[in-house]
């Protein structure tokens, strides 16, 4: 006889149990698969994937039981469903947001997700209630090597491993499959070949409609006894396949279906052995999500990798004609003082307490929002764990009370420890690009939910927990008015500290790394630190909000702050996305949109549906910036009006030229070093392809060298290896220093200054704000100073304005100081970008192309100019450049690059008369010789 059970050190493994397991983790995998693909598709994580499948079976389930269709039939319906379902996704929501940021495609899939569920309680009831249909029924379970098998799980034995195979054939053997690979691995190429990544990337969004629809059809039976009128699988299913997904590195399909195995095996192992310990497995994912973050050593190839964040809502320089007047200057602060009168008084005017309790939960919920506005909406990184920080900081606000600390004492203590918990939480996710803070937080959501809050330190000898309010400062809270009021001037103290931070060098920085992250690091900023610290202080905000929301409960229970309480992390978010997802103002009007209007109809799901999941899409594809979009854009016309009626104040802007004046050294004389910058051996491989092939470089200090080469020689690479920007082999040595294992914002920081090719630069920030950007490589103040504007924060913020308007002067810059830089011409952003690394003070520049794109008269400028800066900074200089003219008569030295490897070195007289040079790059045509100066 086979033995049932083995027991390992204490804990059994029932081979009943292993069996399950095995056919849970299956249908993970599943779902996984479909997570991968358009993963690798659109770089977006599929949030709305369980809800897709989760409507496609519950329509099945009315076909079988409300109207007797045949379970075959019905299945090939609903899997067709679930089919066209992830079409009609991709081509209506994923198509018009294809160029927006990527964290707005994951927002809009949780707008899906909830527009679904309310597909699915439109849906006709059932005539009868019983068991989710599957394609046969046993009188008994078939007994196999010991094992009990039942129907639904011989489906899923039966169907899973042929549509694995099924998969590997399509994707490898197929033309479809194959440049399905090829768009995902790279578009550029793929549109070079005739292949479209938007048509493949519908195909993708359709298979994995296919295989949500087939693995909940599988599932369901699995988990569900009867059938109920709407189904909700809760978010602990699109936990598990994430986790399966990462497990698979996003990338291979066979080790996610063998991780959702692992995954189901686990649960079903914890469960037999520890059956009253709910929610353990859901800490166990989280632990293991953090654990996959922190071992994993992805990176991103794209070393200019730029987010749009054009949707972000712009408050524009008021008009020059019009600053003289009074009324313009002060418009903001008399609307901040008309809302703040406002909600003074509104207790005053609605005195019935209910309605001043239901107000201090709106005032609660935009402290929360506008957590994620600092997070998602400045920083770009998207947190799905915010309400669950917020349940971390109300059941630490109660216990922290049941020790005798008064209520003010608690809410300041829970508030440090939500930002420790930040910090241990956001240190992982944030190492790598993309939107895996956002995974890392929903599996702290979850587990916090189902494991963390029940615990009994925090839930002692009951099913929920009571605080007291007491006194603070000596004033009595039990009184609904005086809490509210407390709400309120805690809502006004974040605010007027978040505003603080958005116009220091903390804020900037913010807003740079979201935009463009290798830029902000090629300026000495650190990507991980500014993304970390934003998260810290978003942690910090959203357990503060618990805290006073433990108070206005007074009595909860963990449920209260479970994953799928109506207003949960998702609810948050769409709160931002509605409000508008970088504005301050935004934070409050979403508050009031999803938390306010619904109050007023409780009983109705469409005015739910309407200030969730359905008002989040509207406000994406037609009003990406949100409510404040509609109250900037009056603004903007009002103003454009008005300054018509009005004589110009001045004239456009000219050109910039840089002007005679010095300028002052900020840093201190640069190291007395013969070589500025040597490169010993360096080599770059992408998979086992050699791109750079043991290149030596020498740069002699003050000394001008040129890079040339045909496109694709391996320039950009080779620069990009010396920055930090990609892993390489060999040595970089700077000033006798090797930094060889320095990352960008360190080697930035020594002294390695870098300009890229397309100069992006931050389309969110004006002129004067990214040569700032560029000066908070100097000294500076920490955050905590900066929100509470101690005396040191504003003398570094003074010292750095008269720094960048000295810049701006040397450069002539002063008539675009104002401009957004997305709104300046290619050649202006040129000089924008010395500008910045003139803010920097780096003693070697690495230019990449500084004139591509500019007219040729520009051009002809700008190699003086250039020289100019160097001068200026004492600095040596590596430039890539095509314009021969130009390249040959700055350079001291030029090395000219083939494949990868340098075959030319010397004097430009030397390298333009090379035969090697002529053949590789220049040619034979005599006119392009002669422009280079060959005779």
């Amino acid at each position: 006889m086979i033995p049932s059970v083995v027991t390992t050190l204490a804990v059994e493994f029932p081979r009943q149990s292993i069996f399950s397991g095995v056919m849970q983790g299956l249908t993970y995998g599943v779902i996984a698969i479909g997570l991968i693909l358009i993963y690798r598709s659109t770089q977006v994580f599929n949030f709305a994937i369980v809800e897709m499948g989760t409507f496609a079976a519950a329509l099945m389930a009315r076909l079988v039981i409300n109207w007797g269709v045949d379970y075959w039939v019905a299945l090939v319906a609903c899997l067709i469903v679930g089919a066209l379902l992830g079409a009609a996704i991709e081509l209506i929501v994923v198509r018009r947001l294809f160029r927006s940021p990527r964290v707005v495609l994951f927002v809009a899939t949780i707008g899906v997700a909830q527009l679904l569920l309310f597909f699915q309680f439109v849906l006709p009831k059932f005539d009868t209630y019983s068991s989710f249909p599957t394609a046969f029924t046993l009188d008994k379970p078939w007994h196999v090597l010991g094992l009990d098998i039942q129907s639904a799980q011989v489906l899923v034995l039966a169907i899973v491993p042929l549509l694995a195979i099924a998969l590997t054939i399509f994707l490898n053997h197929t033309k479809y499959g194959m440049a399905i690979r090829a768009s995902a691995a790279n578009p550029d190429a793929a549109r070079l070949s005739s292949i479209s990544p938007k048509r493949m990337s519908t195909i993708v969004w359709t298979v994995a409609g296919f295989l949500a629809a087939l693995s909940m059809i599988l599932t369901i039976p699995l988990t569900s006894s009867t059938t109920t009128d709407t189904i909700t699988v809760g978010p602990g299913v699109l936990l598990r396949a994430i986790v399966a997904a990462l497990i698979g590195s996003m990338r291979s399909m066979p080790r996610a279906l063998v991780g959702g195995v692992a995954i189901g095996v686990t649960e079903a192992i914890l469960y037999y052995n520890y059956p009253s310990q709910v929610g353990l497995l859901d800490g166990v994912l989280f632990v293991a999500v953090l654990v996959i973050l922190l071992v994993s050593g992805r990176r991103d190839r794209d070393t200019e990798h730029v987010d749009n964040w054009s949707f972000s809502p712009r408050v524009r320089p008021v008009p020059a004609n019009l600053q003289g007047f009074w009324i313009v200057r002060n418009l903001p602060r008399l609307g901040t003082a008309f809302a703040l009168f406002a909600a003074v008084a509104f207790p005053f005017v609605v005195t019935h307490p209910s309605q001043q309790l239901l107000f201090s939960r709106v005032l609660i919920y935009a402290l929360l929002t506008l957590s994620l506005t600092v997070l998602t909406g400045w920083a770009g990184q998207l947190s799905l764990g915010q309400f669950a920080l917020a349940g971390a900081g109300a059941f630490g606000t109660a216990a922290l009370m049941r020790d005798g600390f008064t209520f003010g004492e608690a809410l300041v203590v829970v508030t440090v420890i939500g930002m420790i918990g930040a910090l241990v939480i956001g240190a992982p996710a944030l190492r790598l690009r993309g939107l895996f803070l956002a995974v890392a937080t929903l599996a702290f959501g979850i587990a916090a939910a189902s494991w963390l809050f029940p615990r009994p330190f925090l839930l002692p000898g009951g099913l929920s927990v009571q605080v007291h309010r007491g006194e603070l400062l000596g004033i009595d809270l039990t009184s609904q008015r005086t809490y509210y009021f407390l709400c309120l001037v805690v809502l006004a103290a974040a605010i007027f500290f978040v505003v603080q931070l958005r116009r220091s060098g903390v804020g900037r920085s913010f807003i740079a790394v979201r935009d463009n992250e290798q830029a902000a690091a090629g300026l000495a900023l650190s990507p991980v630190r500014a993304k970390l610290t934003a998260f810290v202080i978003a942690g910090g905000l959203a357990t503060l909000a618990g805290g006073l929301l433990a108070g206005l409960l007074v009595e909860f229970a963990p449920e209260r702050f479970g994953p799928n309480e109506t207003l949960s992390s998702l609810s948050i978010v769409a709160m931002a996305v509605i409000g508008g997802l970088s504005s301050i103002p935004g934070a409050v009007l979403g508050a009031l949109w999803v938390v306010g209007i619904p109050s007023l109809a409780p009983s109705s799901p469409e005015v739910a549906l309407f200030t969730s999941g359905a008002g989040l899409l509207i406000l994406l594809l037609y009003f990406p910036a949100g409510l404040v979009q509609v109250l900037y854009s009056a603004r903007d016309l009002l103003f454009g009006w008005l300054g018509r009626k009005l004589p110009p104040a001045a004239e456009a802007p000219r050109a910039p030229v840089a002007t005679g004046k010095r300028l002052t050294p900020r840093r201190a004389a640069p190291v007395d070093a013969a070589v500025a910058l040597e490169v010993r051996g360096l080599t770059v491989r992408f998979g086992k392809r050699v791109v750079v092939d043991h290149v030596d470089l020498r740069v002699a200090a003050h000394e001008t060298v040129g890079l040339i080469g045909a496109n694709g020689a391996g320039k950009t690479t080779l620069m990009n290896a010396v920055g930090g920007f990609l892993p390489s082999q060999g040595a970089v040595i700077l000033e006798g220093r090797d930094v060889s294992r320095a990352s960008p914002p360190r080697r930035a920081a020594l002294g390695l200054g870098r300009s890229f090719q397309h100069a992006r630069l931050f389309a969110d920030l004006t002129v004067r704000e990214t040569i700032a950007v560029a000066l908070e490589s100097g000294a500076h103040a920490g955050p905590l100073a900066v929100g509470l504007t101690l005396p040191r924060a504003r003398r570094f913020e003074r010292a750095k304005r008269a720094q960048a308007e000295e810049i701006v002067a040397f450069l002539g810059l002063g008539g675009y100081a104002d401009r957004f830089i997305n709104e300046l011409s290619t050649g202006t952003r040129r000089i924008v970008e010395l500008a910045c690394l003139v803010a920097v003070e780096p003693r070697v520049m690495c230019l990449d192309e500084p004139t591509a794109g500019i007219a040729q008269r520009e051009t002809e400028a700008f190699g003086p100019l250039i020289l100019r800066v160097r001068e200026e900074l004492h600095a040596s200089l590596l430039v890539i450049e095509h314009d021969m003219p130009l390249v040959m008569g700055i350079s001291d030295r030029i090395y000219c690059l083939e494949a990868g490897r340098v075959i030319s070195e010397g004097t430009p007289e030397w390298v333009r008369r090379d035969q090697a040079v002529i053949a590789s790059y220049l040619g034979t045509d005599e006119q392009a010789i002669a422009r280079s100066g060959a005779v």
